[in-house]
This record gives structure tokens, C-alpha cells and sequence, in this order.
């Protein structure tokens, strides 16, 4: 299905878009979820006006892999999302990972220029166009630009230079990479889809918005997000993040264990973890039996929840010794006063935090996410929308020019005048030609 003819056939229902309306699309490796909220005018924070899920088989590991079904997935969740809104969708703000995203530490420096050699805002835009000039391979691109601290003629340590005097100004920043043809292939899917992509962000920043305050970011927490296909972790102290990685041992993990272990299918697999999980067999208050249905006419299995755990444990504990070893790598591990926040999908397996904090040896909590008081908002407070309903909060705090989060994809690819997808392929076409 082309562009043009999806959004056609979606304009077609009537509905109407609403100008101020911001749209999170998560697509995830089994779920695509979207939610659309819109500021209210009186109290100025988000009402959530409908929220649309759908299965999604086209994804692994972060990764598009089957574009039909991928494409398929995002119109079933926005047409969901149109009718409980009520409005019509078009520009969303859709996240990414997956194991192909790095990131690295870079320094740059600009002379400062302004009158007097007082630093502002200018100088910062300066020092972060030198920062998107480091090189990279030709298949990877920048999404974001997060400044650590700030250098003043040789003194460290300065987080905020605006409208001190100087000379000579840098900065140490972690760049966020990920590989060109993911995002393409990303963009590719959501413009089959009739939409706009406003702006992509890394899906563990967007659910750092949603569950974390101000001041777990300030004396320092590690946000694990155990997704479907990845697992994403986002570092923060002194409010800023510090360190972000990603690895590809995740929820559907942890259900085909279950598959393999009992002889089932993946669905039911699915259904049991959910319905009758967990992490820790101390977690365990009575160990009842429950039926799983045989396949192709045999008989029922008999299953009881410890036994479940045996299979289930393991692999969680695998999830957070590799968690572990990546806090670890990245210096930080001494410094999370606030401990771990575990959000996603799979952080809703009954035990999970007790594990965790086993394991890491420090305060575990699950972090639910919160969006407003209005509409739909109680049923998005849940690990499983932290992404989508961070996404929403991102988007806002860039319109209102709140966003203290470094540097984004969009305001990557304006500066470079870069375009990926599809109309960016066409675009950088003719712009070829017309150079000829």
C-alpha cells in the first residue's frame, strides 16, 4: 500500500485533525502501540484522547524485518487510536532501538564569538554542529547529541556556560548512533502508512521521561526497559544522561523458553507468562495447577506455577547479570543512589524487582508511567506504555522548549539537511540532477 493511498483511505472516516494533537507510535518487536494526547488549555498538561494497540510480527530485535506485516501492525494501532480520539492522525513521533544502536563519548570546542566573550545560546549551537561533524561510517547516523558538562579556558565541571565570559568553550558529549538503513527502513514503514514522522527518539529516553523524575535523575538511577525483542538502558546523574546501551536478550526470550520447555505454541507460551509468571519462586504465595490446552486434540498439560518459575528465572536472571555487566562498563554503577527502575513489558512478571535486587544490590522499583488525569490515562499507566506515553512527553517538552535532554534526531538531520525514508531517497534524486 502506497502513501497516498493509505492516507486517502483514512481521510475517507471523516475525522478531522486537531492542529495541537502529539502522537507516540512505539513499534515494538510484538506490540505497536500509539497514543494521542493533547495539551489542556486551562491547566496546560496533557489529556489523553485515545490510545490504539496492535501485534506485530514484522520486527526482531528492534529491527524491521517484514515491512507488510510491520506496515500492517502501524495502520491496525492508528486506526484504533483515530477512533478512540476521534480525530484524524498524521505526524507522529515514533521511537527506535535495537541491538544496532551505539553510542560513544566525543569532545568538541568553538572559540567564543559573542560581544564581550559572554557565552550564549548561539555558542552552544556552534559547539554542537562541531560535535555532529565527528566522523562515522557512512551507514550510521546521529539521533542524539547529549552534552555531559561544559569546559571554560581549561575549568571543568560547568553544566550550564550561558552567560558566563570566556574564551575557548567545550564540551564532552555521548553520541547515540544507529544504523542508516534501520532508521530508512522505519521511516519507510510509517510513511506506507499515510503518516509523517515529526521526529524519531531512543525508545529507553522516551520511557526515562515517563517514569523517572527529577530527582532520581539528579542523585543518579539506571532505567532498565525489558522490552520484546530488546532490552534498553538508560543512565542518569546529575540530571543528564550519562550512558545508554541496548542488547538483544529480551520478553520473547523468556516466552520461548516457556514454548520450548512445555511443548506449546508461542501464543500460548505468551499467555501463560502473563497470566501465571514469575520471576522468583519466593514471590510464589500458593502454587496452584492450571491447565494448558493439548495440541491437535491431546491431552491438557498439567503445569504448576514453580515449575513455570524454573523455566522463567533463569532467563530473567540472565536479562539482569548482562544489565549488570553493561552498568558496570559504563562506570556509573557506584553512583545510582536511586537505584534501578525497571519498566517495559516483561518488568510486570510477578518477582521481577525482588530478583533485581538481588542481583544488583541496590533499591529495584517498577516504574509506571503517568500522562495527565483526563481521558485515557488510567488505562496507559502501565510498564507496557512507558515508551509510547514518553514519546507524547517528548514531543511536548520540545514545543514548549522544556526538553533538557541533548540534542535530537529531527534537529540532527535539519542542521545536516538530511532526509531518510522514502521522500528523502526522491529528494536527494532531484537534488542531484538538478546539480548535473
Amino acid at each position: 500500500m502506497n502513501t497516498t493511498y493509505a492516507a486517502t483511505k483514512r481521510s475517507q472516516r471523516g475525522l478531522r485533525a486537531r492542529p495541537d494533537a502529539i502522537v507516540g507510535l512505539d513499534i515494538g518487536t510484538t506490540k505497536v502501540c500509539v497514543i494521542v494526547a493533547a495539551p489542556d488549555e486551562r491547566t496546560g498538561t496533557l489529556t489523553v484522547l485515545g490510545v490504539g494497540t496492535a501485534e506485530n510480527a514484522g520486527l526482531a530485535r528492534g529491527i524491521v524485518v517484514n515491512i507488510e506485516k510491520t506496515v500492517q501492525a502501524i495502520e491496525q494501532a492508528i486506526e484504533q487510536a483515530e477512533t478512540t480520539s476521534g480525530i484524524q492522525i498524521e505526524r507522529i513521533i515514533v521511537g527506535i532501538a535495537g541491538d544496532h544502536i551505539q553510542s560513544f563519548q566525543s569532545r568538541s570546542a568553538v572559540a567564543v564569538s559573542g560581544a564581550g566573550r559572554e557565552i550564549s545560546r548561539s555558542d552552544i549551537e556552534r559547539l554542537l554542529e562541531d560535535a555532529r561533524t565527528v566522523a562515522l561510517p557512512s551507514d550510521r547516523v546521529i539521533l542524539h547529541l547529549f552534552p555531559q558538562d561544559y569546559i571554560l579556558d581549561g575549568q571543568d565541571g560547568i553544566l550550564d556556560p550561558i552567560g558566563m565570559s570566556g574564551v575557548r568553550l567545550e564540551s564532552n558529549i555521548h553520541v547515540v548512533t544507529g544504523l542508516r538503513s534501520a532508521v530508512e527502513n522505519l521511516y519507510r514503514c510509517v510513511e506506507r502508512a499515510g503518516l509523517i514522522v515529526e521526529d524519531i527518539v531512543l525508545q529507553p529516553v522516551a520511557s526515562s521521561i515517563a517514569v523517572l523524575d527529577s530527582a532520581e535523575r539528579e542523585v543518579g538511577v539506571a532505567l532498565i526497559d525489558i522490552g520484546g525483542g530488546t532490552t534498553d538502558i538508560a543512565i542518569f546523574d546529575e540530571g543528564i544522561i550519562r550512558h545508554t546501551a541496548m542488547f538483544g536478550i529480551a520478553g520473547n526470550k523468556v516466552t520461548d523458553d516457556i514454548k520450548k520447555g512445555l511443548g506449546i505454541v508461542h501464543a500460548q507460551a505468551e499467555q501463560v507468562k502473563i497470566a501465571y509468571g514469575h520471576a522468583l519462586q519466593e514471590s510464589i504465595l500458593h502454587d496452584e495447577v492450571f491447565m494448558i490446552p493439548g495440541i491437535n486434540g491431546r491431552k491438557p498439560i498439567e503445569v504448576t506455577k514453580s515449575l513455570l518459575c524454573q523455566i522463567i528465572q533463569p532467563r530473567m536472571e540472565e536479562i539482569f547479570e548482562f544489565a549488570f555487566a553493561e552498568i558496570r562498563r559504563s562506570g556509573y554503577a557506584r553512583n545510582l543512589s536511586a537505584g534501578i527502575v525497571l519498566t517495559g513489558g516483561c518488568a510486570q512478571l510477578r518477582g521481577a524487582a525482588e530478583l533485581a535486587e538481588r542481583i544488583f544490590g541496590m533499591p529495584v522499583k517498577v516504574g509506571v508511567p503517568t500522562l495527565g488525569m483526563g481521558g485515557f490515562a488510567p488505562e496507559v499507566q502501565s510498564p507496557m506504555y512507558a515508551t509510547a506515553v514518553g514519546l507524547v512527553l517528548y514531543a511536548h517538552e520540545a514545543r514548549t522548549g522544556k526538553s533538557s535532554l541533548g540534542v535530537g534526531f529531527r534537529a540532527n538531520q535539519q542542521r545536516h539537511h538530511v532526509r531518510v525514508g522514502y521522500r528523502g531517497i526522491i529528494e536527494r534524486i532531484k537534488t542531484f540532477f538538478d546539480h548535473l
